[in-house]
């Protein structure tokens, strides 16, 4: 899976001539407007006298091809030049460019070291991306307890996937003890912000009374807002709760729409759970099912009752 760049501008951040700064501003609010061109022109002399955060700006507009032929090459150049200089958002971006490969040849190691400098200045998906790098050994030695260090870094600054991720390492003692209650707690904080995981996960953690009494009810609540979002797994443990009556009233239609959805997604064990319900349903359910499944998908799940 490729990582993506930060998705915003930097603002201005430094000392220089009031024309400097004027300029820097008028780009910004060009760029913010939609008006690349006139940001590029702004931009582009501060860039070329070392302005460090108009290296930045053009380089993720390279990057990203925004207002630009997309080039990565001269992304990773511009983000090099703001890195050097110390910028974070350049550091960080410049890992991922590392990571995916863009515009230089794939290095993990070398993604490691650019987002260790913007995580030591706080920035906190170079700190997230991280904490991912030491749990999973990647361009690093695998590590649960530094993994674990920059995902609460990243977590208390409020990043819903490090918060997720954090009640992960939790929920299977790694780099922790293992606390079920403080896992439920990292995942509330994430699934209210929208996470898709930690929403499933806590349908998980509700459905089994797993550091919180078990709640079929609001194990169905958590697993929706997360089926909604794509989430195979909620989708697929949806489908089963709604098989099973456990929640909410049984009924096998919407118990095969959303395993059906679930096994179109590569879920191994919705694929037998809808053939148990297929085993006590009528054809025209199975038809009428199948037809709610396709309305569910192509709405990008937003049509799914």
């Amino acid at each position: 899976m490729k990582l993506r760049h930060i998705a915003a501008f930097a603002i201005w951040a430094g000392l220089a001539t009031p024309v400097a700064a004027q300029n820097f501003e008028t780009g910004l609010t060009a760029a913010l407007a939609g008006d690349s061109a006139l940001a590029l022109n702004n931009w582009r002399p501060l860039a070329e006298q070392g302005d460090a955060n108009a290296q930045y700006n053009l380089g993720f507009m390279y990057a990203n091809g925004q207002g630009v032929l997309q080039d990565y090459a001269e992304g990773v150049r511009l983000y090099r030049m703001a890195a050097e200089q110390g910028n974070a958002n350049a550091q960080s971006n410049l890992g991922v460019m590392y990571d995916n490969g863009q515009g230089v040849p794939q290095d993990y190691a070398e993604a490691v070291r650019w987002y260790r400098m913007a995580a030591e200045q706080g920035q906190v998906l170079a700190q997230t991306t991280l904490g991912v790098r030491y749990d999973k050994g990647q361009g690093v030695p695998q590590d649960y307890a530094e993994a674990v260090r920059w995902y609460r870094m990243a977590a208390e600054q409020g990043s819903a996937r490090a918060q997720s991720n954090l009640g992960v390492m939790y929920s299977n003692g790694q780099g922790v003890p293992q606390d079920y209650a403080e896992a439920v707690r990292w995942w509330r904080l994430a699934a209210e912000q929208g996470n898709a995981n930690a929403q499933s996960n806590l349908g998980v953690v509700y459905d089994n009374g797993q550091g919180v009494p078990q709640d079929y009810a609001e194990a169905v609540r958590w697993y929706r807002m997360a089926a909604e979002q794509g989430q195979v797994l909620a989708q697929a443990n949806l489908g089963t709760l709604y098989g099973s009556g456990h929640g909410v009233p049984r009924d096998y239609v919407l118990a095969h729409m959303w395993l059906n959805i679930a096994s179109a997604n590569g879920n191994e064990k919705a694929i037998q759970n809808r053939a148990l319900a297929v085993e006590k349903m009528t054809r025209e359910q199975i038809a009428d099912a199948q037809a709610h499944a396709r309305v569910c998908m192509l709405s990008g799940y937003q049509d799914c009752k």
